[in-house]
C-alpha cells in the first residue's frame, strides 16, 4: 500500500471537488430544464426546480418545499386513484406515464403530463422522482380541433348539395347527396373514374381542360356543366372546384355540384314572358301617354279652379285675411278648447273711425290700400294660434285663445298703436285710429254669435265715448279689472300682516269611520275688504306672481300643523295641499317640498298634493316628469276635480298619482241626477282598475254617503262631517272618534 506524500494534499479534498461539481450541475440541470422536476418522498415534496413552482403557481421552489403533494390534485380520490395506478408500475422499476387534471395554486384545474419512477424500486420509502409538463393548451387545442372536424363531418354528411372528392380524377370520397344527384347506391362511386358522370370522352377531356388549368395557378373554378346520371339523363349543374392544396396537386381537388335544370328552365321561361310583356306593356303605354297627358291637364285646371274656388270661400279677395266662414270656423273650435280646458278666450272687435270720408275724398283704391296695409300690421301684432279676419268695410275681428282681461287689452292697446302710425300709399301720407270692443269667453257668452255682438256693441260704446278708445263689455267687467287691482296691492301685504290663515275639512275613510287626513284649505281675511273667496284672489296671486310664495307658506304651515298633531298624540293623519298650476310647472317644487317635509321631521307619504286635471294635461309629458320625481321622493299625488276637465286615459295612466278626487259637482245631485250617478260610478270603476283610491268631497246628505259606499269610495268629506275648521277645532273633532 503506498505511502501519501506529506507535502501533496489529502485525496479527500479530489473527492470534495468532485461532489461540489457535480451538485452544481446538477443544480444547472434543474434549472435549465424545460419541464417541472421534483422530488417526493413520504407524500411530501422534498424539492422540486423553477418551472415546476411556476407550472403550479407558486413564486419560488422554496415556497412548494414542504408541501402535500395532494395539494396539487383536484381531489382526494384523484390523488389516490394516481397512486393506485402508478406505484405498481413503478414498484417494478419502470416509468410511469399519464395524462391528468391538476391544480394551480389558485384553484384552477389544467391538464399535465406526468412521468415518474422510484429512486430505489427496492426501498420506495427512498422516493420518487416525477418529471411534469404543463400540455393545457395542446389539450385544448386539441379538443377544437376535434370539434371543427366533428362539424366539417356534420356538414358534409348533411349538405343540400353533392360533394365529391377526386384525386387523379378519381373518387376518394362523396357525400350522399352527391351519389343520389346522379343515381347512384351508397359507396358505389367510390373509386371510380370521373368519367362516368359526363356525357363523352370529349366532354370529359374538355372538363379537365377547363377546370385543372385554374388549379395550378392557385384559384378556383366556378360554372355551369351538363353532366349525366347513371341512366343516361342529362343533367345540369353549378359545379365549383378547387385544389386541395395548390402547391401540390397531386393532393387532389374538391368539387361541389348543384342540380339547376329547373332554375335554367323557369328563367328561360321567365325570360320569354318578360319579351312578350315588354312588348304588351310598350304597346300600352303609348296608348296610356296620350290619356295621361289629357288627365293631367285636366287635373291642373280642376285644381286651379278648386283653389280658387276654396280662397274666394274662405279668404277675403282684398286683403288675404279669413273671411266670416273661415273665422267663424276657427272661432267654434277655439271656443270648444276653452271650455274642455277651462280657458279663457277674447274677441276683438275693431272699426276705423272717419273710415268713410278716406273713400269719398281719396277713392276707394286708396282706402282698399289702406285696408291691406292696415290688415298686414294686425297680423303682425298676433300670436300664430290667433285668428285676424276682415268682416266687410273697416270692420276686423281678432280672436284670441288663451287670453283673459289684461292680455285682451295689452292686445288692443298694442293694435292702436300700429293703427296710429302713418300710412304711405301713393302721394298721401295718412293716419288713422280704431275704436275696439272687447267681449270675453266664458263671461260675455258662450258661444260665437253671442260673442260677437258683445264686441260690437262694446265697440259702439267707445265710439260713443269719443272714439279711438278700447271697451270692454260691461261696466261690470271694468269694475272686475278694478277690483283685481285693488286685491293684487292687498294681497301683496296679506302674509307680511298675517291676514292669510289656512282651515282643515276632515277626511274620513268610508269603511271604518275614522277621520285618516285634513285638507288644508286657504283662508284671507282683510280688514277692510271682509273674507275673500279663493275663487278670486287665486287668480290674482297667478296672475302678478304671489303665488309662488303664498304656496310656500301653506306647504310650510299646513307640514308644520301635522307635526304638532302628531306630537300631540293625534297618530298618522295625511295633509292634502291643493297646487297651482304655476307651482306645479315651478322647477324647484320637488325639492323645495322635501326641504319642507325634512325641516318639520315630517314622513314624505303623509302629505298629499292635488293638482286639477288641466294643471296636468297643459303639458302631459312633463307634468309625467314632475310626477316621477315627487313620486320618487315619497310623495302621494292625487287628481283634485276629476271628470270636470278634459283628460287623456291614456295619460291618465302613466301618471304617478294614488287617488283621484271625484268632483262636488257629480256629488251634489248625486241622490237625484242619474247621469251624475253614472259618471261617480265610472269614475270610482276606473279608479279601481287602475289601482287608485278615490275621494268625494261635497258630501252632505246620508243619500249622497250611502250612493258612495255602495259603489266603493274609498274616502268622503263634506258637510255631512264637517266644515272646514281650525287647527284647535279640528284636532278636538278627530279626538270624537269616528264617523258614519
Amino acid at each position: 500500500m503506498p505511502v501519501q506524500d506529506p507535502g501533496s494534499p489529502p485525496i479527500t479534498s479530489d473527492v470534495n471537488a468532485q461532489l461540489v461539481q457535480a451538485l452544481r450541475e446538477r443544480e444547472l440541470l434543474l434549472e435549465n430544464a424545460g419541464v417541472g422536476i421534483v422530488f417526493v418522498k413520504q407524500r411530501t415534496i422534498l424539492q422540486c426546480n423553477q418551472r415546476y413552482a411556476e407550472i403550479f403557481g407558486f413564486d419560488s421552489p422554496q415556497a412548494i418545499a414542504g408541501t402535500s403533494v395532494k395539494s396539487i390534485y383536484p381531489d382526494e380520490s384523484d390523488y389516490r386513484q394516481l397512486g393506485a395506478e402508478a406505484y405498481p408500475v413503478m414498484a417494478t422499476g419502470q416509468r410511469f406515464k399519464t395524462e391528468r387534471l391538476m391544480k394551480r395554486v389558485s384553484g384552477p384545474l389544467f391538464w399535465c403530463s406526468l412521468t415518474g419512477r422510484l429512486i430505489n424500486p427496492d426501498d420506495p420509502a427512498e422516493g420518487s422522482i416525477w418529471i411534469v409538463d404543463d400540455i393545457d393548451e395542446q389539450k385544448r387545442a386539441e379538443a377544437a380541433l376535434q370539434a371543427i372536424t366533428a362539424e366539417q363531418q356534420l356538414i358534409f354528411d348533411h349538405a343540400m348539395v353533392g360533394i365529391v372528392f377526386l384525386r387523379e380524377r378519381r373518387v376518394t370520397r362523396c357525400n350522399r347527396a352527391f351519389e343520389e344527384l346522379f343515381g347512384y347506391a351508397p359507396g358505389e362511386l367510390d373509386g371510380s373514374s370521373s368519367r362516368q358522370w359526363y356525357l363523352s370522352d370529349a366532354a370529359w377531356e374538355e372538363a379537365g381542360q377547363r377546370c385543372y388549368e385554374p388549379f395550378s395557378q392557385g384559384r378556383a373554378f366556378q360554372g355551369e356543366m351538363e353532366l349525366r346520371k347513371k341512366d343516361g339523363s342529362p343533367l345540369l349543374c353549378e359545379v365549383r372546384s378547387k385544389a386541395i392544396d395548390a402547391g401540390d396537386l397531386s393532393q387532389g381537388s374538391i368539387w361541389i355540384t348543384m342540380d339547376i335544370s329547373a332554375r335554367k328552365l323557369a328563367e328561360a321561361a321567365l325570360v320569354r314572358a318578360k319579351g312578350e310583356l315588354e312588348h304588351l306593356v310598350d304597346k300600352r303605354t303609348r296608348q296610356l301617354s296620350q290619356t295621361v297627358q289629357a288627365l293631367e291637364q285636366k287635373i291642373h285646371e280642376q285644381q286651379a279652379a278648386e283653389a280658387h274656388i276654396q280662397r274666394l270661400a274662405h279668404f277675403d279677395a282684398l286683403t288675404g285675411l279669413p273671411n266670416r266662414v273661415l273665422l267663424n270656423d276657427r272661432a267654434g273650435q277655439a271656443i270648444e278648447i276653452a271650455r274642455r280646458h277651462g280657458e279663457t278666450l277674447a274677441v276683438l272687435f275693431l272699426d276705423l273711425d272717419h273710415f268713410k270720408k278716406v273713400n269719398d275724398s281719396l277713392g276707394h283704391r286708396v282706402g282698399d290700400e289702406l285696408l291691406r296695409q292696415l290688415a298686414a300690421r294686425l297680423k303682425g301684432a298676433v300670436r300664430e294660434q290667433d285668428t285676424v279676419s276682415r268682416l266687410g268695410g273697416d270692420e276686423f275681428i281678432l280672436v284670441l285663445p288663451g287670453t283673459d282681461m289684461q292680455g285682451a287689452t295689452h292686445v288692443a292697446v298694442k293694435v292702436m298703436e300700429l293703427a296710429a302710425l302713418p300710412f304711405q300709399i301713393e302721394q298721401n301720407e295718412l293716419a288713422v285710429t280704431p275704436s275696439i270692443g272687447i267681449a270675453l269667453f266664458p263671461g260675455d257668452g258662450e258661444d260665437f254669435d253671442t260673442l260677437c255682438k258683445c264686441a260690437d256693441t262694446a265697440m259702439y260704446r267707445a265710439k260713443r265715448d269719443g272714439r279711438n278708445a278700447l271697451r270692454f263689455f260691461t261696466g261690470e267687467m271694468q269694475a272686475q279689472s278694478v277690483r283685481a287691482l285693488t286685491l293684487e296691492n292687498a294681497l301683496r301685504r296679506a302674509l307680511e300682516r298675517e291676514q292669510l290663515a289656512l282651515h282643515y275639512q276632515p277626511q274620513v275613510e268610508l269603511l271604518s269611520g275614522r277621520v285618516i287626513g285634513a285638507e288644508a284649505l286657504l283662508r284671507w281675511c282683510h280688514p277692510e275688504l271682509g273674507a275673500i273667496s279663493p275663487t278670486e284672489f287665486i287668480p290674482v296671486a297667478e296672475s302678478c306672481g304671489l303665488i309662488l310664495p303664498i304656496g310656500e307658506w301653506v306647504l310650510r304651515s299646513a307640514v308644520q300643523q301635522l307635526r304638532r298633531w302628531m306630537d300631540a298624540g293625534l297618530g298618522e293623519l295625511t295633509m292634502a295641499v291643493n297646487l297651482s298650476s304655476v307651482q306645479f310647472r315651478h322647477a324647484d317644487l320637488p325639492a323645495l317640498v322635501s326641504r319642507i317635509l325634512d325641516e318639520a321631521g315630517v314622513p314624505a307619504r303623509l302629505l298629499e298634493l292635488e293638482l286639477t286635471e288641466g294643471v296636468a294635461m297643459v303639458d302631459p309629458l312633463g307634468a309625467i316628469a314632475v310626477m316621477n320625481d315627487l313620486h320618487a321622493r315619497g310623495i302621494r299625488l292625487s287628481i283634485d276635480d276629476f271628470g270636470t276637465g278634459y283628460s287623456s286615459l291614456s295619460y291618465l295612466k302613466k301618471f304617478r298619482v294614488y287617488k283621484l278626487k271625484i268632483d262636488q259637482s257629480f256629488v251634489r245631485d248625486l241622490t237625484d241626477d242619474p247621469e251624475d250617478r253614472a259618471i261617480v260610478s265610472a269614475i270610482i270603476s276606473m279608479a279601481g282598475s287602475l289601482g287608485l283610491q278615490t275621494i268625494a268631497e261635497g258630501v252632505e246628505t246620508v243619500g249622497q254617503l250611502a250612493y258612495l259606499r255602495e259603489r266603493g269610495c274609498t274616502e268622503v268629506q263634506g258637510y255631512h262631517f264637517s266644515r272646514p275648521l281650525a287647527a284647535a277645532d279640528f284636532e278636538s273633532y278627530v279626538r270624537g272618534g269616528s264617523r258614519g
